[in-house]
């Protein structure tokens, strides 16, 4: 089967993030660190992402992690700091697939009130036919449904769409429901994928002649 569909995560895919750089500064590193540990920041962030409001999250923080409130309200005022900018190599990646006539969208977890910040980090997002935000739908990969509900929404055929992601678990979860897959691990790597898979794009590190 032919590939005519690229399906592109955006943390740290796209466009970078580092969420102690909302805070480093502001909080020394060790408070940070306390911060995280003790409100459990990952879990925060994933239950973010599948649908609950700031508003709520900030309800729960004052009331289950009272000390840690104002941590979490300058997380959230500073959030586009911890945007560190596209990752390197992505842009032109994507302007060569969209170029070479593949259909792109994104499948990206992420908080439906923050994710107005992608575009202005990394613009390639916007290159994007279609993207499905965890947020707005209250699914979060790997949930098989998420994926369920890309396919259906855009129209993809899993053989003929490749699946980037960096995280081994929501590439396995694509995998199981047919998809091509690429755990993305640097954008010169992926482009060595893309080739495997037969997608015709550039080398590593070539450039066209006289660019």
């Amino acid at each position: 089967m032919t590939i005519d569909t690229v399906l592109y995560d955006f943390g740290n895919v796209l466009v970078g993030w580092d969420p102690r750089r909302a805070l480093v500064g502001p909080m020394s590193p060790e408070d940070v660190d306390t911060f995280f540990r003790e409100v459990d920041f990952d879990a925060y962030n994933r239950a973010r992402d599948a649908g609950r409001t700031i508003a709520e999250e900030a309800e729960l923080v004052a009331r289950e992690h009272p000390e840690h409130a104002e941590a979490f309200a300058l997380y959230i005022d500073r959030f586009e700091l911890s945007l560190t900018g596209p990752v390197e190599g992505s842009a032109e990646l994507v302007d060569e697939l969209a170029e070479a006539g593949l259909r792109l969208f994104g499948l990206t977890n992420w908080s439906a009130e923050l994710f107005g910040a992608a575009a202005h980090a990394a613009p390639a997002t916007t290159r994007m036919e279609q993207v499905l935000v965890s947020g707005r739908e209250r699914l979060v990969k790997p949930d098989p449904a998420i994926f369920r509900l890309a396919r259906d929404r855009f129209g993809l055929d899993p053989t003929a769409t490749v699946f980037v992601d960096d995280s081994a678990e929501n590439v396995e979860a694509a995998s199981a429901l047919g998809f091509c897959t690429v755990r993305f691990r640097s954008t010169s790597q992926l482009r060595d994928e893309l080739r495997r898979l037969g997608v015709d794009v550039r080398l590593p590190g070539r450039r066209e002649p006289g660019a």
